[in-house]
């Protein structure tokens, strides 16, 4: 009687070769994976902070972008800033809203740290009229490495960077990650 399909043998066998295979790519899609989650991430800001200047344009209105709750991280929001103070006043009409997964930690600078405000004609403004301009870091999830970089030009324009630098401000984003999923527990 002649034998059809695979022997015990054989069908472990197989099975031993696609785990090592497995073992061996499941690293290098984690990589991609959370790279492509990174450049998600400053796509989806860069497009919130154009948007948000358009809007001050067309409205002839102060407009505010800002990170929910303060984090860039969870995604943003664009308001119609009427009182002036910006994201501390509830009053302030919500106008677009972005949230995110919070697996990518995005950080500002100074000057970015918390909002952009965009003048009636489109130039970032800080509250006594300065100048606004700032880089927002899309750090990695394991390291303290900023892998992309929005940069906002005092002249309202943004754009994307990809300098891999080690990044100071990637490292606080990481304690503060920690402490707050420390907190929720």
């Amino acid at each position: 009687m002649h034998q059809q399909g695979f022997s015990l043998i054989e069908l472990l066998m197989g099975l031993t070769i696609v785990g090592i295979v497995l073992q061996l790519v499941s690293p290098a899609f984690a990589a991609l994976t959370e790279s492509n989650h990174r450049q998600q991430a400053a796509e989806s800001l860069i497009s919130g902070i154009r948007h948000a200047r358009t809007l001050a344009i067309t409205r002839n209105q102060s407009v505010v972008i800002h990170g929910i709750n303060g984090d860039w991280s969870q995604g943003w929001r664009i308001i119609l800033d009427i009182s002036g103070k910006g994201p501390e006043d509830s009053s302030n009409p919500l106008l677009v809203e972005r949230a995110s997964d919070a697996r990518t930690p995005i950080v500002g600078n100074w000057w970015v740290r918390r909002f952009v405000r965009f003048s009636s004609l489109g130039q970032p403004l800080m509250p006594r009229r300065a100048f606004q301009a700032g880089t927002l870091h899309i750090c990695s999830a394991r390291e303290p490495v900023s892998q992309l970089q929005v940069v906002l030009a005092a002249s309202g324009r943004v754009r994307l960077a990809n300098d891999k630098a080690e990044q100071a401000l990637c490292r606080k984003a990481k304690s503060v990650k920690a402490a707050n999923a420390r907190a929720a527990l």
